[in-house]
C-alpha cells in the first residue's frame, strides 16, 4: 500500500502567500474521474475518453505531468447535480468550514484520498476551463485561494478554488462547487462512475477494493444507495462496452 505524503498546512498571512506568487507548478488533486492519468491525459492532450461523450480540446501545454502522487485531503467526498456523462450524481470535495478569519480547512476532519499530479499554473487553469464547458485560455488568480484557502472563482459547479495545503514547497490545489455537502441535494452516482473513482483509489492509493467500496459507500449521495459489497462487485464485474 502507497502511503500518502502529508501536505503542509497553509499559512494564511499575506507574507506567506506573497512568497508562492507568482505561481510556476502546482499539484493538482484530482478526486473525481480525473485520478485516472489517461482521462486527465485528454484535458492535457485534447480527446476523448474512453466512454465519454465530450471531446476535450486539450491545454496549451499538452505535456504530461512532471510528477504524480497519492494524497489525502482534508474534507469528505460527496455526490449530487446529475452528470451529462455519467448520468447520477457528480463528485465534489467538501473541506468543511473555514475557521475563524477564513483560514484554510480544519484539521482534523474526515480524508479524502485523491491523486496529485505537478502541472504547470496554464495546465491547472485550462483544466478547470475544459470542467466547465468553456474554451482554455487565461491563467487563473490565485492569490486568494493561497491567502484564504479558497477563493470562488465563478458561479459554476467547479469554479471554487481550494488549496489544501502545500506538498514540497507547492501548492496543493483542487476545484469544487461552492456550495457544502449540507447545503444541496445529495444524488446517488451511477454504477459505471462509481466503478472509475472506486478503481482510481485502488491504483493510486494501493486500497483493497473492499477498503475502496467501503469509503465511498460512506460518502453522502452514496450512503444508503451504495453498500460496500455492491460497490465493490463493480470492480471485478466487466466494464460497460465503449
Amino acid at each position: 500500500m502507497t502511503r500518502p505524503p502529508r501536505l503542509e498546512a497553509l499559512d494564511d498571512s499575506p507574507e506567506a502567500a506573497r512568497r508562492l506568487t507568482p505561481v510556476d507548478r502546482l499539484w493538482y488533486a484530482a478526486y473525481g474521474s480525473n485520478m485516472h492519468l489517461d482521462r486527465l491525459t485528454c484535458y492535457l492532450a485534447g480527446g476523448r475518453p474512453h466512454g465519454g461523450l465530450r471531446t476535450y480540446p486539450g491545454c496549451r501545454d499538452p505535456r504530461r505531468p512532471v510528477r504524480t502522487t497519492p494524497v489525502m485531503l482534508p474534507g469528505l467526498l460527496y455526490f449530487a447535480t446529475e452528470s451529462q456523462v455519467w448520468t447520477g450524481g457528480r463528485a465534489f470535495y467538501d473541506p468543511g468550514p473555514a475557521p475563524a478569519g477564513d483560514g484554510p480547512s480544519r484539521p482534523g476532519a474526515h480524508e479524502l484520498p485523491a491523486h496529485a499530479y505537478l502541472l504547470t499554473l496554464s495546465q491547472f487553469s485550462d483544466i478547470a476551463a475544459q470542467e466547465m464547458y468553456r474554451e482554455p485560455g487565461g491563467d487563473l488568480d490565485l492569490t486568494e485561494a493561497l491567502t484564504h484557502g479558497r477563493a470562488r472563482i465563478g458561479p459554476g459547479r467547479y469554479e471554487t478554488l481550494v488549496c489544501a495545503g502545500l506538498l514540497d514547497g507547492y501548492p496543493v490545489l483542487t476545484f469544487t462547487a461552492p456550495w457544502s455537502s449540507q447545503n444541496v441535494t445529495v444524488n446517488p452516482p451511477s454504477a459505471a462512475y462509481l466503478r472509475h473513482i472506486a478503481a482510481g483509489i485502488v491504483a493510486s492509493h494501493g486500497w483493497s477494493a473492499l477498503r475502496a467500496a467501503t469509503y465511498l459507500a460512506g460518502c453522502p449521495g452514496a450512503e444508503g444507495h451504495w453498500t460496500a459489497a455492491a460497490i465493490a462487485a463493480l470492480l471485478t464485474d466487466p466494464p460497460d462496452p465503449p
